[in-house]
């Protein structure tokens, strides 16, 4: 297990200054920290156990922050330590984002502005697909005797359905995040920052829209006006391959949850939050909707 004391002693430039170390709330995956030296605020990122088991790629998180903070949108990489898969961040002023916070009124179309100005950006490193990262979950769940929440596997004749729907009419790939929870929103009161790049990587833009979507729990309403704010229109063909999207946010994520829930040290109920994403999945794809989507999609 990597140390924060480790790391800050590695870092050249901060030798014989005076340093503070404040722990911060709210990390899934790693510990995160507020690292105050000489009084300049830096953001150090610790990561957690056995990270690699879910699919993180840190030499591809490290180039995507990079090409994030080159769009504008994300934090700048002040120190890399590849050694312990450390990257010392600018620390952004403003205020982390909650689920709440982002469901205020006109907060869906700041969050479109915000991703566009990402996947405008940069290519990034490798590509990213929620299909195959599915699959590479599963069979984690396999080799270790994890358990996935109940009907999973029988469902994913339902996942092969909805992938070869969307790849009749597939959009061009762009720099996305991929997992753009509300903690990776970071308001500094003119614009929003996204954080975060462990699960980074090109891919569909409509997954990055509809996997933000649906952590906000955001209603019809609301994801229409995401659509709207980042394609001009939201057309029913775009609206569809959103809300398919959000069911493979949850089938995907959930799996991701379901793993934390064997391996992860953090306080945190993952194997509660896996049935809730699961529950979710199953509730959209056996809705009168469903159907729907996978012939709009196609159009």
């Amino acid at each position: 297990m990597v140390l924060i004391d480790e790391v800050v002693a590695k870092i050249d430039d901060w030798k014989g200054k005076k340093i503070s170390i404040h722990p911060l709330s709210g990390g899934l995956t790693n510990t995160n920290f507020k690292v105050e030296v000489d009084g300049a605020p830096y953001f150090v990122r610790v990561p957690g156990a056995s990270t690699e088991l879910l699919a993180i790629d840190r030499d591809n998180e490290h180039h995507n922050t990079k090409a994030a903070s080159d769009a504008g949108v994300g934090p700048k990489v002040l120190y890399h330590l590849p050694e312990y898969c450390v990257m010392v961040l600018e620390f952004l002023p403003g205020k982390t984002m909650s689920k709440d916070s982002l469901n205020e009124p006109g907060m869906p179309t700041r969050m479109a502005q915000a991703i566009k100005k990402l996947n405008a950006g940069p290519r990034f490193f490798s590509d990213f697909n929620m299909f195959r990262l599915t699959e590479y979950y599963l069979q984690i769940c396999s080799d270790r005797q994890i358990c996935t929440p109940e009907g999973y596997l029988d469902r994913m004749t339902t996942v092969a359905q909805i992938e070869k729907a969307m790849s009749v009419n597939p959009l061009p790939t762009v720099p996305c995040n991929n997992d753009l929870l509300a903690e990776n929103y970071i308001d500094d009161g003119k614009q929003l920052w996204l954080i975060d790049y462990e699960y980074s990587g090109n891919n569909d833009p409509c997954f990055e829209l509809g996997n933000t979507c649906q952590e906000m729990q955001f209603n019809d309403e609301q994801v229409s006006e995401v659509c709207a704010a980042y394609f001009g229109t939201a057309t029913p063909g775009k609206i569809a391959r959103m809300k398919l999207n959000m069911i493979m946010s949850d089938v995907g994520w959930g799996l991701w949850a379901a793993i934390q829930a064997k391996i992860s040290t953090i306080d945190f109920d993952f194997w509660g939050w896996a049935e809730e994403r699961w529950g979710r999945a199953v509730q959209k794809m056996d809705s009168a909707e469903f159907p729907v989507w996978l012939k709009d999609v196609q159009k």
